[in-house]
């Protein structure tokens, strides 16, 4: 049976790279952590280079790409080395694509239809986005007893502070954030305080 992303630590990090000379040292910081599920943004012209730098350098590291929104970078992302793939919606021709590549996969949802479609199609693992703005734990809470063999990874302005409650939950099986990457840390390449965070969030579920 293949590795799922959400079953590897409680907080997948959200990752946006601007320079891929980062990309190392910053997924070695999270993997140290505890967090080794890591999800690159596909929003940079970096993005696909860091990719395949984590896969062949990060002892440890189960990189995947996020924001993945057409079958030419899915098949993109594939080919850097991505070991999961997260989309924030599908259709039906990215559900395809994303079959094609042979690669795990969190499609995006926001609504029961959503979540009911691709559970259809046998997808029992999904991704929850934007969570807050979408309903946050209480809708996810609210599909718990209706959908009971669907797990989620909420993303989209989860903090510290709210990422207990969605993980309490027994549909959540872990949470996307990026708040263990401040700007500054990033900025001013503070790997031992990226690390640190991370480890925190590594230990939300208790």
């Amino acid at each position: 049976m293949s590795t799922s992303a959400l079953d590897l630590a409680p907080v997948i990090p959200v990752v946006i790279v601007d320079d891929v000379e980062s990309a190392v040292p910053l997924a070695r910081a999270l993997v140290a952590g505890g967090l080794p599920a890591v999800e690159v943004t596909l929003r940079t012209p970096a993005a696909l280079g860091a990719i395949e730098r984590i896969a062949a350098e990060v002892e440890g590291a189960f990189v995947g790409a996020g924001t993945v929104l057409t079958p030419d970078q899915a098949k993109a992302a594939a080919d850097a080395g991505a070991r999961f793939l997260v989309t924030p919606g599908c259709t039906e021709t990215l559900y395809g694509a994303l079959v094609d590549t042979g690669l795990a996969f969190l499609p995006g949802t926001s609504s029961v239809s959503e979540v009911l479609e691709l559970r259809e199609r046998g997808v029992r693992e999904m991704k929850f986005f934007p969570a807050e703005a979408a309903g946050g734990a209480p809708f996810l809470k609210s599909l718990a007893s209706p959908v009971p063999d669907v797990r989620f990874c909420p993303t989209g302005g989860i903090t510290p502070a709210s990422a207990p409650t969605y993980l309490a939950l027994p549909n959540v099986a872990c949470v996307g954030g990026s708040w263990m990457l401040p700007a500054d840390a990033v900025a001013s390449r503070d790997w031992s305080r990226v690390e640190q965070l991370a480890r925190e969030a590594s230990g939300l579920r208790g």
